[in-house]
């Protein structure tokens, strides 16, 4: 048996938070060619990417607006219509961080997200509030899977990473965290994570 964690590190989107732009996208663009142009060449998650890294929104769509002006108001959406990118909790990951903190488990986040939209993202999901450490790519000027994030990370946990197990959807993510020391789960749904951390001594 692997041992027990002493604290368990999220991330939040697509793990916690089922997050995806299309979500909003396809009620404002219902063609779905369209659509799917649309986001694989102007609103992509390269370009989101920065926004994780600490850009402001306000800041990045300039440069999209200046080539594409007839697609403002879509742009400009992805700041100002935020709330329709989400869906919720990703299935079966409803009511997990209170399953888990009955065990006298720590839980912190590790996630990279706009610094300003974090606000609403904790005010929208109750269940955050619970986080005793929130590390947000967009407010350290850092993202996941940069070396640098993990650092932030063992310098604020008063877990050791070796016993503190990190959980992501991306697999990059979870390799430089493994690199950094912490432990590691990648998230491919509910069921694998209750089924490793049952294997790790912790049953839900």
């Amino acid at each position: 048996m692997t041992r027990r964690p002493q604290a368990l590190l999220w991330d939040l989107g697509n793990t916690l938070a089922d997050w995806n732009p299309d979500y909003l996208y396809r009620k404002l663009i219902p063609g779905e060619q369209q659509r799917a142009g649309f986001l694989a060449s102007v609103c992509t998650m390269a370009w989101h990417t920065e926004h994780d890294r600490g850009v402001p929104m306000a800041q990045n769509r300039k440069h999209l607006i200046a080539a594409h002006p007839h697609l403002e108001d879509l742009i400009t959406a992805w700041d100002t219509r935020w709330d329709g990118m989400f869906n919720g909790y990703v299935d079966g990951m409803d009511g997990m961080i209170e399953a888990i903190a009955a065990h006298d488990i720590a839980q912190h986040a590790l996630s990279n997200m706009p610094a300003e939209k974090w606000p609403w993202v904790r005010a929208h999901y109750p269940s955050f509030e619970r986080f005793e450490v929130a590390i947000i790519s967009g407010e350290e000027g850092v993202i996941k899977p940069d070396p640098a994030i993990y650092e932030i990370a063992k310098a604020r946990l008063a877990s050791p990473p070796g016993d503190t197990l990190f959980i992501d959807d991306r697999l990059e993510n979870v390799e430089a965290a493994r690199a950094a020391g912490f432990m590691g789960h990648h998230f491919r749904g509910a069921e694998g994570l209750k089924a490793d951390l049952a294997a790790r001594g912790l049953t839900l």
